[in-house]
C-alpha cells in the first residue's frame, strides 16, 4: 500500500486556478514526482477489447494529456490504458482564459478549453518515443477555423494510425462551434466513410459521442457506426446540462464533467449498448469515482471505462482503489471476467430517470 499523500497536497494545489494546477500536475508527472503502486493488477481485471490486451479496464480519459507528454507516467500510475488528446492537425491556443472551473461542492468541473494543443506534428514526435508497454489511444479533433472539419479528421487518421493503439473521432465536444453537428446521421455517415477509407492498417477506430442525445439520434448513430464497421464508441463526452448543481461556477459556459454526469452518461451508455445489440464495444465515461461506479458502467454495457475529474478531488490513489473495489465486486457477484457482466443490466439502467 502506497501512502496517500494527496489529501495533504490538495489544498496547496487547489490554491492555484484550475488550469495552472493542471499544468503543475503535468510537470510533476514529467519529472517523475508521482507514486508507483505496488504489485500487479488482479488477474480478474484482465480483458481483451478491440483485439488489444488490457491489464485492467480503467483508463485515463482524453483531455488530461492533450499533447501526449505523460503517457508513460500515467500508465505507471496504474491505468490500464491512457488516451492522449484531443489533438488537431494544426496547433491552436483554444478559447480565452479563464476556461476551466472547479465545482468542489458538486464534485464537478466545467471546461471550455476549445481543443488547446500543440498540433499533430508535436504529438507524433512524442508517440514515436512512447513507452514500449501499455496501451495508448489518440483522440482526434478538428481545428476551430477549419473550413473542412472532415478533412481534419482524415488527416489525423492518416498520420496517427501507425503510432497509436487506437484512434478516437471526437465529434462531441461542446466547445468547438459546429463540431457536434457531425454526430447527425448523414453528417456522421459522410465523416466515417472518409476516415474509414483513410485507414490502411487495422488500428481500431472509435467514435466519441455526447450525452445530450435523444433516442432517435442514438439510434441513428448506432446504425451508422455499425454500417461502417467502426470498432467502438466512447460514451460520453461532457454535458451542457446544469441540473442539480449548487456551486456559483455552474453558470459558466462549457462542458460539465464529474459526479453530476454519472447518471445521464450511464443511461446513454446502456441505450447505446441496446441499440447496437452488444455487438460494438463501448467505453463508459462520466462521473466515475469508485469501483461501484465502474462496475455499474460495465453492467450498463461498457467493456472499458475512463475517468478524469474524480482525480482532481481524490488524487492518484483513486486508481488503485477503484481497481481493488472492482475486483472485489466481480468476485462477490460470481464473475470471473469483465465480459461476463458487460451489459447485464443495460435494459434496467436504460430506463432509469
Amino acid at each position: 500500500m502506497v501512502f496517500d499523500f494527496y489529501p495533504l497536497l490538495r489544498p496547496a494545489l487547489h490554491a492555484f486556478d484550475a488550469e495552472r494546477a493542471h499544468g503543475l500536475t503535468i510537470k510533476a508527472l514529467e519529472a517523475g514526482l508521482f507514486p508507483r503502486p505496488c504489485g500487479k493488477d488482479d488477474a480478474i481485471l484482465r480483458t481483451r477489447v478491440f483485439g488489444l490486451d488490457f491489464t485492467n479496464p480503467i483508463g485515463m480519459a482524453a483531455g488530461f494529456d492533450k499533447d501526449a507528454r505523460v503517457t508513460g507516467p500515467l500508465l505507471a500510475l496504474g491505468f490500464g490504458f491512457t488516451e492522449a488528446g484531443t489533438v488537431t492537425p494544426l496547433p491552436q491556443a483554444g478559447n480565452p482564459k479563464p476556461r476551466l472551473f472547479r465545482l468542489p461542492g458538486d464534485r464537478a468541473v466545467i471546461n471550455r478549453m476549445g481543443f488547446n494543443n500543440e498540433g499533430l506534428t508535436a504529438m507524433l514526435e512524442r508517440l514515436r518515443a512512447r513507452p514500449k508497454r501499455g496501451i495508448i489511444g489518440v483522440n482526434l479533433g478538428a481545428n476551430k477555423a477549419s473550413a473542412d472539419k472532415i478533412a481534419d479528421f482524415v488527416t489525423g487518421v492518416e498520420v496517427v494510425q501507425e503510432l497509436a493503439d487506437y484512434m478516437v473521432i471526437n465529434v462531441s465536444s461542446p466547445n468547438t462551434p459546429g463540431l457536434r453537428d457531425l454526430q447527425a446521421g448523414e453528417e456522421l455517415d459522410a465523416l466515417l466513410g472518409q476516415v474509414m477509407a483513410a485507414r490502411h492498417c487495422p488500428t481500431p477506430l472509435l467514435v466519441k459521442i455526447a450525452p445530450d442525445l435523444d433516442d432517435e439520434a442514438l439510434s441513428d448513430i448506432a446504425a451508422v457506426v455499425m454500417a461502417h464497421g467502426v470498432d467502438g464508441v466512447i460514451v460520453s463526452n461532457t454535458t451542457l446540462s446544469r441540473s442539480g448543481l449548487s456551486e456559483r461556477a455552474a453558470g459558466e459556459a462549457g462542458g460539465l464533467s464529474g459526479a453530476p454526469l454519472f447518471g445521464l452518461s450511464t443511461r446513454i451508455l446502456a441505450r447505446m449498448y441496446l441499440e447496437t445489440g452488444g455487438k460494438v464495444p463501448l467505453i463508459g465515461v462520466g462521473g466515475i469515482s469508485s469501483g461501484a461506479d465502474a462496475y455499474r458502467k460495465i453492467c450498463a454495457g461498457a467493456s472499458l471505462v475512463q475517468l478524469y475529474t474524480a482525480l482532481i478531488y481524490q488524487g492518484p490513489e483513486l486508481i488503485t482503489r477503484i481497481k481493488r473495489e472492482l475486483a472485489a465486486l466481480l468476485e462477490i457477484n460470481g464473475a470471473n471476467t469483465i465480459s461476463e457482466i458487460t451489459g447485464r443490466d443495460a435494459k434496467a439502467i436504460a430506463q432509469d430517470n
